[in-house]
């Protein structure tokens, strides 16, 4: 394995190397940002390229491209599906600096649109398992209650499996939801989930672009094993201020964007909350002469970003997110108030070194936290679970020539758990605190290079090296026990002492075989490594969950993934297909034991189990790009399995979120200029689960025999849904009144399963059934937009 790194290192500082080294003589460089006509946003993704030879570059993620040619006359074409293309006439015999805004392509003009020269990245880029979704495209997909939510529509794609009923957790290519890197302007979110995960915590509003990456991740993401969802805001309309917004049945929102000053400045404010708790409240006030006032649930979040433009060389965005689920319930003698949520603020410095040479200089803050608060008369007891960072990152882009385009860079994240911190108190008097015992803390470090290129006309590769380290650090004690989990030593380490470090590197390969210009075979590997850990004891991602860090008895999750898959386009990229082949090995994964609540005063982790799974399966895929009539459908085939010698008499299991057959249909459709409708059905294989297989009476009691771990499933999930948006055009202002129906034919789906006696032991009559509980039947919904 060492000599295996050691080859990958060398081909890396080779390839560098030979990159660093190309002659520039009689080349020259056209680079320049790009940005949307209307708003003055930057575009990410713009394909831009040379007509006469058809050599081209891409936007990043701020909107710059560079492309380097050699000397001579070109026509450079900007191309973006959505926005009509722009060309324009170069003398290429200095470097220049081309700005470009392109227009929408439903504005009539003169320009042609040159759709067939289109670059075709689903096929030519080396990238596989990604997916960028246009916020445009979340919004016209049927919603839950009326709340568009980016996670569901993730689940609409191949590989990704949802976390059950009405849940906005999701499982990538059988990893766990603690696998997933979650980004929001590039600070991590913890928990993406309100009302216990129902919707995901990102408002459609103030989201401009969502990118999905299931498999080949590139060396700049660390951290996790499974997938990166990479969240950008909006920047704000640096051209003039726009209101918009929505009324819906549980909730609202509204969002407020402009320039401070235009072309050079801009901001933009979003919030939303829910107002369940407003509408139930004089219901709950007269129940009982009030005996439920008091109790209730909402949530709200609230967005906010401003940019500064200095120059072409210097650009300034500072954004936020702060966001609150709270649930409270009271009666006359006890009272519990469970609030959680996150929150994230994120500087970013762009500076431009030269034609080629782009830097982006990050700083980071993220926080989320979940916390009980309860009191029975005089006795108050609170528990907190959360975890906090702060870091920074400096990113490199490096274009060379128009055949490479090199990512390095670095960060740091310092962190500080609370897997559970309990305090209580009665009469006044401190009766338990654990924050000296539970509290964790851990510098994650992290640098990466990588190198995508052309080695010919029909082989291109990505080829990356990310090296990682862990420091457990103090303060901290630590409690060592016997055999019988009886305390016999303490270990007491200082503030910043190091308590355990590890280590990780990381090779990346992927490669994309061209067949001709509509086809191709991609195929890749990433090994990956992942310090932190979340334990769960319940089959989705809730709120309770704990975050954990890697400590000399909980080791890092280490994993690897090979794909291979195969591309084909039709009818000039208007059709896209595809069939992807993965195995996934993941080791060193994290469970609860027999025991899910340690006892105050003892470590967690004391409580956890470990073990290795595998996951492997086949995505299909088939996608109409554009037209009035467009949309996609999916199948996977998979299976994931764990092992665990303390689990199941160490034999293999089926994985919570192992499902056989996974398929998705997606349907959307331009009636007219006035109406829209779309419509989605998918198909899942039963969630396994653990039931008893016999029972026994002793003294009384019934005591259960359970059978194999996971050794059940639930029934099949289906659901179809559907939605139609009618809308209203004013010369001053659009709306438009989005109708939906959730599970269209009241599907049954079950959430879980429970037993329930009947009869009793005396009588000799006793039996126990089981019955299913489901969440949702047939929901409509309506919600009226605005936007002026």
């Amino acid at each position: 394995m060492k000599i295996f790194y050691l080859r990958i290192t060398l081909i890396v500082l080779s390839i560098c190397y030979f990159t660093f080294s190309v002659s520039a003589q009689n080349k020259f460089t056209v680079s320049g940002y790009i940005k949307d006509k209307k708003n003055g946003e930057s575009l990410f993704g713009v394909n831009v390229y040379a007509k006469e030879n058809m050599k081209g570059a891409s936007t990043n993620e701020f909107g710059f491209y560079s492309l380097t040619l050699s000397e001579g006359n070109y026509t450079i074409i900007a191309s973006f599906l959505g926005y009509q293309n722009s060309e324009q006439q170069v003398v290429l015999n200095k470097d220049l600096r081309i700005n470009l805004e392109l227009g929408n392509s439903e504005i009539v003009t003169q320009i042609v649109e040159i759709t067939g020269e289109r670059r075709d990245k689903n096929v030519e880029s080396t990238k596989m398992g990604t997916v960028d979704l246009p916020i445009e495209q979340v919004k016209s997909i049927p919603a839950l209650l009326g709340e568009v939510d980016i996670f569901r529509t993730l689940q609409l794609l191949p590989g990704v499996m949802s976390a059950g009923e009405g849940n906005s957790g999701f499982y990538v290519r059988g990893g766990g939801p603690d696998q997933n890197l979650v980004l929001l302007d590039q600070a991590v979110v913890y928990n993406p989930g309100h009302l216990f995960g129902f919707f995901s915590v990102f408002n459609s509003d103030a989201i401009k672009n969502v990118n999905l990456i299931k498999g080949g991740m590139p060396a700049n993401y660390g951290g996790r094993l499974s997938s990166v969802v990479d969240v950008s805001m909006k920047e704000g309309n640096m051209k003039k201020y726009n209101v918009e917004g929505g009324i819906g049945l549980i909730s609202s929102r509204l969002t407020v964007q402009g320039p401070i000053k235009k072309d050079k400045s801009s901001f933009i404010v979003s919030g939303r909350r829910t107002y369940i708790d407003i509408i139930t409240r004089p219901i709950l006030n007269n129940v009982n002469d009030g005996e439920f006032a008091g109790n209730g649930y909402y949530f709200y979040d609230i967005n906010a970003k401003l940019n500064y433009v200095f120059s072409d060389k210097d650009r300034l965005y500072v954004s936020g997110y702060f966001g609150r689920d709270v649930f409270s319930f009271k009666d006359q003698a006890f009272n519990i108030r469970i609030p959680w949520g996150n929150s994230t603020a994120t500087m970013r410095w762009n500076h431009l070194f030269s034609d080629k040479l782009f830097m982006n200089v990050i700083a980071v803050y993220n926080d989320y936290n979940f916390g009980v608060e309860s009191k029975f008369q005089d006795v108050r007891f609170n528990l907190y679970s959360g975890i906090r960072d702060v870091g920074g990152k400096v990113d490199f882009d490096y274009f060379p020539n128009a055949n490479h385009t090199i990512k390095f860079g670095v960060e740091h994240t310092w962190h500080t758990f609370s897997p559970y911190s309990a305090s209580g108190s009665s009469g006044g008097d401190e009766i338990v605190n654990t924050d000296n015992i539970t509290k964790k803390y851990g510098h994650e470090t992290g640098v990466y290079a990588q190198d995508d290129f052309s080695v010919t006309d029909w082989l291109k590769v990505n080829v990356g090296l990310r090296g990682s380290m862990f420091n457990n650090v103090g303060p901290q004690t630590k409690y060592v026990l016997d055999d019988n989990d009886r305390i016999i030593d303490t270990l007491n380490y200082g503030r910043s002492e190091l308590i355990k470090t590890y280590f990780g590197i990381e090779p990346r390969l992927s490669a994309r075989f061209s067949i001709n210009p509509s086809t191709s075979i991609k195929t890749g590997f990433s090994y990956n490594n992942q310090y932190i850990h979340l334990v769960s004891s319940s089959t989705t991602t809730l709120p309770t969950d704990l975050w954990m860090p890697s400590t000399p008895m909980v080791k890092p999750q280490r994993g690897w993934q090979a794909s291979t898959g195969f591309f084909k386009n039709f009818k000039d990229n208007m059709f896209e297909t595809s069939i992807e082949v993965y195995y996934k090995q993941m080791n060193n994964q994290i469970e609860f034991g027999q025991s899910f609540t340690p006892d105050l005063g003892t470590d967690i982790e004391d409580a956890f189990v470990f073990g290795n799974a595998q996951s492997y399966g086949a995505e299909f895929f088939v996608k109409k790009a554009y037209g009035k009539f467009n949309g996609w459908i999916g199948y996977t085939l998979s299976r994931t399995d764990r092992i665990f010698d303390d689990l199941n008499d160490g034999r293999r299991f089926p994985a919570k979120y192992d499902r056989r057959h996974d398929a998705k249909l997606v349907l959307i459709y331009e009636i007219s200029k006035r109406w829209n409708v779309s419509a989605t059905f998918v198909y899942g294989t039963g969630i396994a689960t653990t039931v008893p297989i016999g029972r026994y009476f002793i003294e009384g009691n019934i005591v259960n025999q359970y059978g194999d771990r996971n050794g059940y499933r639930l029934a099949p999930y289906h659901r179809a849904d559907l939605a139609a948006t009618y809308i209203m055009k004013r010369k001053k202002y659009y709306s438009d009144i989005t109708m939906s129906i959730y599970n269209l034919y009241n599907r049954r789906n079950p959430y879980f399963i429970y037993f329930s006696p009947e009869g009793n032991i005396a009588s000799g009559n006793l039996d126990l059934k089981a019955k299913q509980v489901s969440l949702f039947p047939i929901l409509p919904s309506i919600t009226w937009n605005f936007k002026f």
